[in-house]
């Protein structure tokens, strides 16, 4: 069941709706305020906009290189598996 959540990002009021856990909600409001904030005190003077967008930005490579670790991984798990698959087989 989606829940309702009000939260404010740059001086914006939102409210949202997520089907997520009230302190899942809370962290990702978190961390994005926390980019928000690390990109808006670059003393670049950037609009509003500009650093909602350089926020997603940032927030989006960090999700690419994650994926590409997690599947880097996945592949490293299942090609273990396989092996392991068959020397068991092997050895019956």
């Amino acid at each position: 069941m989606k829940n309702s959540y009000n939260i404010t990002i740059l001086g914006q009021e939102l409210s949202v709706l997520s089907d997520s856990e009230d302190e899942q909600v809370a962290r990702v409001v978190q961390y994005l305020s926390k980019k928000v904030d690390e990109i808006s005190h670059s003393g670049n003077g950037l609009k509003t906009l500009n650093v909602a967008i350089l926020a997603a930005l940032n927030i989006s490579e960090e999700l690419v290189k994650l994926k590409e670790v997690n599947k880097e991984l996945n592949d490293k798990l299942e090609s273990g598996a396989d092996k392991l698959i068959k020397l068991i087989e092997d050895a019956s």
